[in-house]
């Protein structure tokens, strides 16, 4: 999320502290160029796949043929589900009864940081431990009752889901709220804006348990059930899900072959692009080469999140075409890319990790001083110090030189396992062996590529580097477009 600094005057904290924005440290100078650094990670990349291309892949197990691409319910967990709705009730009050200082309620930061950062996050390590918990599915699993139905309804049936919807609700509600984290942030991140988003979303869910089901609704709608899933293939544990324990060991399990359902695992990785994107130098000078301010830039900047949506769609199934090619696989482009599609999720959970890490650091140490009065009402202390006012936010926690030769390792790290995933699925559907090894070039081309400007993204707010005069030539000539 964007952002900067803001001052809490008054009651509030004492001092800067950073609000709802990514926190990063002061600028330093890399020991080498960065174009070292960039290039020298994509070599690593490229070293990496010699090395895993002369390896022979294993036939797919009758067991990892059968997966198919769901998420399955959880055994109902009464007591859990109203701890969850509870909670959720309870943000909702805060966020409509008390302080609307983003610093001073603890709505925006449960949300924002916890919720769509810090949860999806722990999923990817340790798999989707969520479905217990989600409140959002426990008002659907609730509202999933023939009684219910029948008493409301007058119909104990529920509607069959559409095919051709397949996951595009998951897909526009996740859209919607990247761009209030990354775009309206300044509206979105208001403790009342918050508190009833969640209170109409809570409502929709119960509708739509009511109406499609559970596992219908949380299965292909549910923007949260959908997405802690998604990056649950990649934790270690399964916790009844699909695939085998270990890291990644839920990506054996393929991803349907809807248009939907790949669109919206390129929307984890285009989301944390833009994000990147957002903090670049080149992007503040297309700002102000643009003449556009307030809510028309925010719809531009709106339009150019879409657009990079279908520049991944465009990028990836052009390589995936040529994959296609090159090892005679006997499917379709849209078939082939969904086969890919488990190697780009390391690649986006590296950068979640990488381009937020000191986000939560930092942002993460409101919550010991909101504990204390998570509505931020005048004259209340429900704890002792240090969860109260006294607290000072340490803006230091992660040295950014630390923070960047973790963000290179991992940036690194997962590209090398998406090389692997890539690998097992083309050495599985290829015609041949030969085939199989020529099919992995163009995808290689896609992942060196990508490295290289994954690196370039996270350094920018680090590193004394300028885009300015590299994308001159662009905006200006945008500038007059949209004039």
């Amino acid at each position: 999320m964007t952002g900067s600094l803001h001052a809490v005057a008054g009651d509030g904290f004492p001092g800067f502290i950073p609000i709802i924005a990514h926190a990063f440290g002061k600028r330093y100078d890399l020991p080498v160029p960065l174009w070292l650094f960039v290039f020298g990670g994509a070599l690593v990349v490229f070293l990496s796949f010699l090395l895993v291309l002369p390896r022979a892949v294993a036939p797919a197990s009758k067991a990892e043929a059968d997966l198919v691409d769901t998420v399955p319910l959880h055994r109902p967990a009464r007591v859990r589900w109203t701890i969850a709705v509870l909670v959720l009730a309870g943000l909702i009050v805060c966020g409509l009864i008390g302080s609307q200082s983003v610093a001073e309620n603890i709505v925006p930061t449960f949300f924002w940081l916890a919720v769509w950062v810090a949860v999806p996050i722990s999923c990817g390590i340790i798999g989707d431990w969520t479905r217990a918990v989600n409140p959002f599915a426990a008002l659907a699993r609730l509202c999933d009752g023939p009684a219910l139905r029948r008493t409301l309804i007058s119909d104990e049936r529920v509607l069959t889901w559409p095919r051709a919807l397949g996951w595009w609700p998951a897909v526009a509600l996740f859209f919607t709220v990247a761009c209030g984290e990354l775009i309206y942030n300044g509206t979105a991140t208001k403790p009342a804006f918050t508190a009833v988003a969640l209170l109409i979303y809570a409502l929709l869910s119960a509708m739509a348990g009511l109406l499609f089901g559970a596992e219908a609704w949380l299965g292909r709608g549910e923007v949260f059930s959908v997405l802690f899933a998604t990056w649950g293939r990649l934790g270690w544990f399964r916790l009844r899900a699909l695939g085998k324990r270990g890291f990644g060991g839920g990506l054996r399990a393929p991803f349907s072959h809807h248009v939907s359902r790949i669109t919206f695992v390129l929307l984890l990785l285009v989301s944390v692009s833009f994000d990147g994107l957002l903090s670049t130098d080149a992007w503040k000078t297309i700002r102000v080469q643009v003449s556009l301010t307030g809510v028309a830039f925010e719809l531009f900047e709106t339009a150019a999140f879409a657009f990079l949506v279908l520049v991944a769609w465009t990028l990836f199934g052009s390589f995936a075409v040529l994959v296609r090619r090159f090892g005679g696989i006997g499917r379709s482009p849209v078939d082939v890319l969904s086969g890919l599609v488990p190697s780009l999720v390391p690649i986006a959970f590296g950068y979640l990790v990488a381009h937020n890490a000191e986000y939560i650091a930092i942002n993460g140490q409101l919550f010991i001083p909101l504990l204390g009065n998570p509505a931020g009402l005048a004259g209340v202390k429900l704890l002792p110090a240090p969860f109260n006012d006294s607290y000072e936010i340490n803006p230091n926690l992660l040295p950014s030189s630390v923070v960047w030769y973790i963000q290179v390792a991992l940036i690194i790290f997962v590209h090398i396992a998406a090389v692997v995933l890539a690998h097992r699925y083309l050495g599985r559907t290829s015609r041949s062996e030969a085939k199989a090894r020529r099919s992995e070039w163009p995808w290689i081309v896609a992942m060196v590529g990508y490295t290289m400007t994954s690196l370039w993204l996270l350094a920018q707010p680090l590193v004394q580097e300028t885009a300015a005069a590299a994308v001159r030539s662009v905006s200006a000539p945008l500038a007059l477009l949209i004039r």
